[in-house]
C-alpha cells in the first residue's frame, strides 16, 4: 500500500511554491511598469544589506557562544 503523507506534501507543495511564484513574479513585473527614485532605490539597498550583516552578526555570535557553552573546541590547528 502506498503512504499517502509524501504524496500530501509533495502536491501542498508545489502548489505552495507556484502560487508564491506566480505572485512573485507578477509583483516584479507591476514593479518594473513603475518609475523608481534612484535614491530611494540605493537608501533601501542599503538597509536591507547592513539588516542582513546585522542578522548574520548575530548568528555568528550565538553559534560560537552556543559552541564555547557546549565546550566545542573551537580553535584552528
Amino acid at each position: 500500500m502506498i503512504d499517502w503523507v509524501p504524496i500530501a506534501f509533495l502536491t501542498f507543495k508545489v502548489l505552495v511554491f507556484g502560487t508564491c511564484m506566480f505572485f512573485a513574479i507578477k509583483w516584479h513585473y507591476d514593479q518594473d511598469k513603475k518609475t523608481m527614485d534612484k535614491r530611494a532605490l540605493l537608501v533601501t539597498a542599503a538597509k536591507v544589506g547592513a539588516a542582513f550583516l546585522v542578522a548574520l552578526a548575530v548568528v555568528l555570535w550565538f553559534t560560537f557562544s552556543l559552541a564555547r557553552h557546549l565546550g566545542m573546541d573551537l580553535s584552528l590547528p
